[in-house]
């Protein structure tokens, strides 16, 4: 048996066991294989964590880590589903809420440090999610 690491067009990763990368690869060309969370038959083969090497060593990642990795992976995902993306508006619709002005909702967007302070200073609460290394977001 040999386990690959999966993820579908959708980007959702996922482990499949087969018989050997022969019996993988007959499967995919059937469209036997597929996603576990929405279904999605275009899957591919995407690197294991476990080939993964560090910059300071050739050990694998812990697994700590990766069960970190795994946690932040499902987090992200949770949030990009449930929360409304205010994009650049993350400040003005958090004060919005918090006045009363508009229904309290989960939101997600970006706001700068200047921002992030106003937010404090009139006691709004947030919290900073990292959903991709570019960017940070936060939610309400």
């Amino acid at each position: 048996m040999i386990a690959f690491d999966l993820q579908c067009t959708n980007g959702h990763t996922f482990e499949g066991w087969f018989e050997d990368s022969n019996t993988y690869e007959d499967q995919l060309k059937k469209g036997l294989i597929n996603c576990p969370v929405c279904n999605d038959v275009s899957v591919a083969r995407i690197p294991s964590a476990f080939a993964i090497k560090t910059s300071s060593s050739n050990a694998a990642l812990p697994d700590h880590q990766m069960a970190l990795m795994a946690l932040s992976r499902k987090v992200s995902e949770y949030v990009e589903k449930n929360f409304d993306d205010v994009g650049m508006d993350f400040t003005s619709e958090a004060l919005k809420m918090h006045y009363g002005v508009s229904e309290p909702r989960n939101i997600r967007g970006v706001s700068s440090e200047a921002e992030e302070e106003t937010l404090r200073e009139e006691g709004v609460e947030f919290f900073k999610i990292p959903l991709n290394s570019t960017s940070q977001r936060e939610t309400h």
